[in-house]
């Protein structure tokens, strides 16, 4: 329904424009030359008769623009008058068409505006008047009284006006004088008057000369003979029925077809009443019909074209055997068919065109159709889907314009297809394509592809490493779609940017500048800016996040038991311990993160395999089986601590256990009990006192049961950082558990961990005489390797 209400607006305004035609011609100016003129004669002062100043012409782009492309006149390059172009011969141009006017528009581009002109090309005498035949046939009888009329085929004279045929004249004679008469349409023929009657007896043959005169200075002429044959008596002329015959017949008729059927008959009898028809005045070269002699049917021979010719004046002549004639006439109207498409000419293009621009001009061009009446009134449109307006202009010119701005980034192409329709039946269009391109201006600003970046680099990376790449697109094009990259300033300002990373401005690709370190720096962000080449330049930006990974460039290290050189202490272990029970706890830490500080303990070297075992992931030291009086006193342990990077990087610990026996309590009392334990150590000195007192009588075989003792334990003298005092040891000692009575003295050491926050006892060690061990160092280190771990309920 929007195309139809569309198209209607269209034809209206086309309709409109048509009806106000003739008041834009009765306003135009109008200009006259001769024909034949030479090219380059100078018409007019244009600047001056369209009221402009000097320059505007040339300024606003003037074009002088005719019907079908034909440029009669021209424009001088240097002063902008109005030049003759090229010779005019006004019957070419007009036929016998009077006056011979050629519209034409003069067309100023910038801005847009039309003038309406006509050039009227006056004629010259330039052609005689022409007789169809040089002889002409004349059979009067000689029984024709005077005042009788023949008619006469008339002469042609292409000029017009007073330089057309004016008058015929006939050579001097008794018999006969001329007539000059007017056709209706403006055509002079010639008649021929008997002034005195034939003697066929005295003379039987005369012969005139029919001279045709034009109104030109000097006259031109043009002559033909008359021959007249003087007959014997023949009573009764051909009559037809009709005086004046008329037809009407479209001038895409076929040849042959039939226009009309004269009639005429004579009322004589025998050769003198038999009739045959001829046409009279009949050009050979332009005349479109013949005749039948005998039936007097007229039909087509040449091809009719109304836009030549409207209509044709026909004489028809009867002539009886006895050589009477009679004459009538025909008219035959050539009927218009639409048979000429309507014509397009383009006077302005222009393309590209810039986007973001409204109602810009893309082209100016005029329609027409040689047809008449409806068959020449045309409709012009374009397609409904395309962002273009047709608006008509003065006359039969239409402007293209867009009909909003474009977007080149929508679409940077459109092909137009102009249709021009006439209204005749059936409908003829002519259609003329155009490519119009849409030129680019900077209207999009680069978009990155992502909004924010996440890049990972391993640490310990070398300088200048490529560590990923920013991309940004511009739906311009051209320059203005070319991008360049930057850092932009950090909103951090402790954030050494320009020491981390640097951008390639023309590919976006990223690049550590120093060699990063994880333990220092664990990631940072930066935004990223991109801007095009346009004018104005546009930008964007895009925020980088680096993630710096960890590599495993830190080895494990043993926070308990301390190493570092010094001997580490010694850890006491009853033999009356269960299997699992726990020896002491290797506690150690990596400076990476991840998987590269994920430690697993393992027992690399013992003195007795199988003996002890170490938690793998914990760390723990534990027995791995009941203790036995076979087993050593003295253990030496070395437990390899291990990360899970890679490589994976490892640490040692070197624990020392001692065996003891009587020994439950794996624990010494917390810190805070001190006190406590004070009071029961003074406790146990007073019962030992006591003890020694009351038992002096058993000395002696107490002090062999120490000395048996004492030789039994001398494998598990003390050896490490704790020290033993040397000297003599105390006497018997008083267990004050009251569990039983101990049977050597012992000293208890704690070893702390310097903020481990365990608050366990670490070491035990009994108070044994410096008598040398029974086994030596060199066969507890010379013990092969324990596995790894053993497992724990």
């Amino acid at each position: 329904m929007q195309t139809k209400v569309q198209n209607k607006k269209r034809q209206v305004a086309f309709f409109i424009l048509l009806m106000l035609w003739g008041e834009v011609d009765s306003e135009s100016i109008q200009y006259s030359v001769l024909e034949e003129t030479e090219s380059g004669t100078f018409v007019a002062n244009l600047t001056k008769d369209l009221g402009l100043r000097v320059g505007e012409l040339a300024a606003r782009g003037a074009r002088v623009v005719f019907k079908g492309n034909r440029q009669h006149l021209q424009l001088d390059p240097q002063t902008h008058d109005l030049l003759l172009n090229e010779k005019l011969d006004r019957e070419e141009l007009c036929g016998s068409t009077e006056p011979c006017v050629l519209p034409f528009q003069v067309l100023l581009e910038n801005p847009l505006q039309f003038f309406q002109a006509s050039l009227r090309v006056r004629d010259i005498n330039d052609h005689s008047p022409e007789f169809p035949a040089r002889e002409m046939l004349l059979k009067i009888s000689e029984i024709t009284m005077p005042g009788k009329i023949f008619p006469l085929k008339m002469a042609h004279d292409l000029d017009t006006g007073s330089n057309g045929l004016q008058s015929y004249t006939i050579s001097s004679n008794p018999h006969f004088h001329v007539l000059t008469r007017n056709r209706s349409e403006g055509r002079k023929f010639p008649e021929l008057v008997l002034d005195k009657p034939l003697d066929r007896e005295e003379q039987p043959r005369l012969t005139l000369t029919l001279t045709a005169l034009d109104g030109g200075s000097p006259p031109r002429s043009g002559t033909s003979e008359i021959h007249i044959q003087v007959l014997d008596i023949n009573d009764n002329i051909p009559e037809f029925a009709q005086e004046l015959y008329e037809a009407q017949i479209p001038e895409n008729n076929p040849l042959g077809s039939l226009v009309i059927t004269v009639s005429a008959r004579d009322l004589d009898a025998g050769s003198f009443g038999k009739v045959s028809y001829a046409l009279f005045q009949v050009d050979d070269i332009n005349q479109p019909f013949e005749i039948n002699a005998i039936t007097g049917e007229i039909r087509l021979r040449k091809a009719l074209d109304f836009e030549e010719v409207q209509s044709y004046d026909v004489d028809v002549e009867a002539t009886d055997g006895g050589g009477l004639s009679g004459k009538c006439s025909l008219v035959v109207r050539v009927l218009d068919v639409n048979d000429n498409a309507p014509e397009l000419t383009m006077s302005f293009f222009i393309s590209p065109i810039p986007e973001n621009l409204p109602e810009i001009i893309v082209a100016v061009f005029s329609v027409s159709d040689a047809d008449s009446g409806h068959n020449q009134q045309v409709i012009c449109s374009i397609e409904n889907d395309l962002p273009f307006l047709l608006r008509p202009s003065v006359e039969n010119f239409y402007t293209l314009v867009t009909e909003g701005a474009l977007d080149r980034e929508s679409r940077a192409e459109y092909n137009i297809t102009i249709t021009v329709t006439d209204l005749g039946t059936p409908r003829l269009k002519t259609q003329q394509s155009i490519t119009v391109q849409v030129s680019d201006v900077n209207d999009n600003a680069p978009t990155f592809t992502q909004t924010f970046y996440t890049l990972f680099v391993r640490e310990n990376n070398s300088p200048a490493l490529h560590i990923g790449s920013v991309s940004a697109t511009d739906r311009d094009s051209g320059t203005n779609a070319q991008v360049t990259y930057s850092l932009l300033p950090p909103q951090d300002p402790h954030l050494p940017l320009a020491s981390l990373v640097s951008i390639n401005a023309d590919n976006g690709h990223l690049f550590a500048l120093r060699s990063l370190d994880y333990e220092a720096l664990q990631a940072f962000e930066f935004r990223v800016g991109t801007t095009d080449r346009g004018s104005p330049a546009l930008s964007s930006e895009a925020l980088v996040r680096v993630l710096v990974l960890d590599a495993n460039d830190n080895s494990p290290f043993v926070l308990y038991p301390l190493q570092n050189g010094s001997a580490p202490c010694t850890e006491l272990v009853p033999r009356a311990a269960e299997p699992g029970y726990l020896v002491t706890k290797v506690v150690a830490v990596d400076g990476d993160s991840g998987q590269n500080s994920w430690l697993s303990y393992q027992l690399l070297k013992a003195t007795e395999p199988g003996l002890f075992g170490v938690w793998a992931h914990n760390g723990e030291v534990r027995t791995a089986r009941l203790l036995s009086e076979r087993d050593a006193a003295k253990h030496r342990l070395v437990v390899l601590v291990k990360d899970n990077g890679e490589p994976p990087r490892s640490a040692t610990a070197t624990l020392h256990v001692l065996l003891v026996d009587g020994f439950s309590q794996p624990y010494l009392p917390l810190p805070e009990a001190a006190p406590a334990q004070a009071q029961a150590d003074s406790l146990t000195v007073y019962l030992v006192v006591a003890l020694a007192s009351v038992s002096s009588l058993f000395l002696l075989s107490v002090l062999l049961f120490v000395a048996v003792r004492l030789c039994r334990r001398s494998r598990a003298a003390s050896v490490g950082r704790c020290s033993v005092p040397e000297g003599p040891f105390p006497g018997h000692l008083v267990d004050v558990s009251g569990t039983r009575t101990l049977s050597q003295s012992y000293q208890y050491e704690v070893c702390l961990m310097g903020g481990s926050g365990t608050n366990e006892f670490k070491f035990l060690k009994p108070i044994i005489p410096n008598f040398p061990p029974q086994g030596t160092e060199r066969e507890m280190e010379e013990t092969p390797t324990f596995p790894n771990s053993f497992p724990f309920s």
